[in-house]
């Protein structure tokens, strides 16, 4: 579920022909915001999709989720066996849960005057475990189920925490990513008062500039990208199509400030070279790298500096590209939709660009697969998102061996 389409087949299209999913805000009116622009998922019906009696019951970010999830599982076609889905596992990362609920039921409740009529549905819409509730609930997934929440290193976090499960045979398998529905009033404007946001209101296409001297900001999305990871020999066995193997991941801290970046990128140095010792590969294997690239001044420059640090001289020949140039920043999504993203630029040898780039910047040096796909050999790639809180984390992809 993303700004580019709503299934996985439009997304990667779309994002393989340098498309923006950027576009001023539809769901409510944004004239009083210094922004008004950000990257909405379009065309969701989830009366349709879901069902109007369940979907009434689920925030925006679950709706999301659990439609991600469907399509996930019918791609893996995934048994339906009892026994073996009472031991799959769902993990997803959100960064800020049910806040359109939140906003909606306030508002209404200022209308009426009152609280008295609040929702009894209100708790269990806004709470962030909802999402993987209510997938396990409909798919019969018994096994643990839970939310993280690290900002915008949500679903990073999710896919290593479900690779684990997996990986330590707690698990056969595990729905995991991660989901987010945040553009409201309440979260344009928190942004806006923090001066995160691009301005760029004249030309919202063209706003998100990740890695480019005239970057001004991110752009908010939203959407859902879900992963279903499987034990390899049980899916092997039931002969499942593999896009990507999960050869480990490296979690790191900042240990710095609430919100900024530490300018060193001494964190992010750490994220990378734990990954790469998960995984066991060396610096010369990677060959692409979806970065976190938020398009904000100080995150970008300290991101490629790390990279620069942690792979050397290689890290000139990695393909590093943002799509968020693309889908905007989805917070404690992000990680669901590049996780996707990077499984299927190791599957078809594409890596996506980082589309408005124009004018290089000389703090950012690397090789960002300006504005056009290229078609080139990705045998490992690595997936990178990076916190409000100083959370990182870096989750490595393979081809399947």
């Amino acid at each position: 579920m993303t700004p580019l389409g709503n299934a996985c087949a439009e997304f990667w299209r779309r994002l393989c022909a340098g498309e923006s999913g950027v576009g001023l805000i539809t769901s409510f009116d944004a004239a009083g915001f210094t922004t008004r622009f950000a990257a909405e998922v379009k065309d969701f019906d989830p009366g349709e999709l879901i069902g109007r009696k369940e979907a009434r019951r689920m925030d925006r970010f679950t709706q999301f989720a659990f439609v991600a999830a469907r399509e996930a599982i019918a791609d893996a076609h995934f048994p339906e066996d009892a026994d073996v889905r009472e031991r799959v596992g769902v993990v997803l990362g959100t960064g800020i849960g049910g806040i359109r609920t939140f906003w909606e039921m306030s508002d209404r409740a200022h209308e009426l005057g009152t609280w008295a009529r609040t929702s009894p549905f209100f708790i269990p819409m806004l709470m962030s475990n909802a999402a993987p509730a209510h997938i396990s609930m409909s798919f019969g997934f018994r096994g643990p189920i839970f939310a993280t929440a690290s900002a915008c290193a949500s679903a990073n976090d999710a896919i290593a925490t479900a690779y684990n499960l997996v990986a330590h045979g707690d698990c056969v398998a595990a729905i995991t990513g991660g989901t987010e529905a945040t553009i409201t009033p309440l979260a344009i404007g928190g942004f806006c008062s923090m001066r995160a946001l691009s301005t760029r209101n004249d030309d919202p296409p063209r706003a998100c500039r990740p890695f480019d001297r005239e970057r001004d900001g991110f752009v908010l999305g939203e959407g859902a990208g879900i992963l279903l990871i499987e034990e390899a020999e049980h899916a092997r066995a039931r002969g499942a199509t593999v896009y990507a193997e999960i050869l480990g991941y490296g979690q790191s801290a900042d240990a710095y400030d609430i919100v900024a970046v530490e300018p060193n990128g001494d964190g992010v140095v750490l994220a990378l070279e734990r990954a790469c010792a998960s995984a066991g590969i060396e610096p010369k294997d990677i060959d692409y790298i979806n970065a976190h690239g938020t398009a904000t001044p100080i995150g970008d420059p300290a991101e490629s500096k790390a990279i620069e640090r942690a792979f050397g001289e290689h890290a000139y020949r990695i393909g590093v590209s943002s799509t968020k140039s693309m889908t905007g920043h989805a917070l404690g999504a992000a990680g669901g939709l590049e996780g996707v993203a990077t499984a299927l630029s190791v599957a078809n040898d594409v890596m996506p660009p980082t589309i408005n780039y124009e004018f290089p910047d000389p703090e950012c040096t690397l090789d960002y697969v300006p504005n056009v796909a290229r078609k080139a050999t990705v045998r490992t790639a690595l997936s990178n998102s990076f916190g409000f809180g100083g959370h990182n984390c870096v989750i490595v992809f393979g081809k399947p061996r």
